[in-house]
């Protein structure tokens, strides 16, 4: 998966769990820090690189609870920095080399059409590398919180034990959990189930929740 920030690997965690148990050889790559949501002061941390580094043990608790190998988790840290053209070039640089060594299937990342920038910028940056490169893949554009609107094709349907699972995962992102409760009155956790308990209502779906995706398929 290319998430933009750490925990967006958390928001479609039924389907990660899924391949995973399956035998599919799930990675995750997390392209930015996301030190900006982190708010000032929060458990001492001040300044980006204790920020980012705060996101990144999150994102690593989250993962071993889920079970994945330490060495498939890589943190990139793209389009950081004062000099706005060399961090574009960079990270699409360093994007392609990662895409070419582990040559994947399936890729899963956010939807172009969403209101987060980073977000576009991951699928912006993707859709660019796969078109000039010729890669042959399938990419899932998840439904997300911030997604505006995009065609629904598959579904990942999953009820309530598998709901207080993906809650507890979510929750190991604690300085999104707590932001989100003071910002929003609900929690990270909450916040991401609601999503996909009114995309299985949309959907009239066969149980009470559901991640959604758009396919798009590249080929030579």
């Amino acid at each position: 998966m290319l998430a933009p920030h750490p925990d967006d690997f958390d928001a479609i965690a039924i389907t990660m769990r899924y391949l995973h148990r399956q035998g599919h050889e799930v990675h995750l790559a997390v392209l930015t820090s996301g030190a900006n949501g982190v708010d000032d002061g929060w458990q001492g941390k001040h300044g980006a690189a204790e920020k980012a580094a705060l996101r990144e043990a999150e994102q690593r608790a989250s993962c071993g609870f889920f079970g994945l190998p330490m060495e498939r988790l890589v943190f990139m840290r793209l389009w950081e920095g004062g000099d706005e053209q060399y961090n574009e070039q960079a990270g699409r640089q360093a994007l392609r080399t990662y895409l070419h060594v582990r040559r994947p299937d399936l890729v899963f990342l956010p939807h172009g059409n969403d209101s987060n920038w980073t977000h576009r910028r991951t699928y912006e940056t993707f859709h660019a590398i796969a078109i000039e490169d010729g890669l042959r893949v399938h990419a899932c554009m998840n439904l997300d919180a911030k997604t505006l609107s995009m065609r629904p094709d598959l579904y990942m349907y999953f009820g309530e034990e598998d709901a207080a699972w993906k809650a507890q995962l979510l929750r190991f992102h604690r300085s999104q959990q707590e932001r989100n409760l003071k910002i929003r009155g609900q929690g990270f956790d909450q916040r991401v189930l609601e999503v996909n308990r009114q995309a299985a209502v949309d959907a009239r779906g066969p149980m009470p929740y559901a991640e959604v995706f758009e396919l798009q398929t590249f080929s030579l």
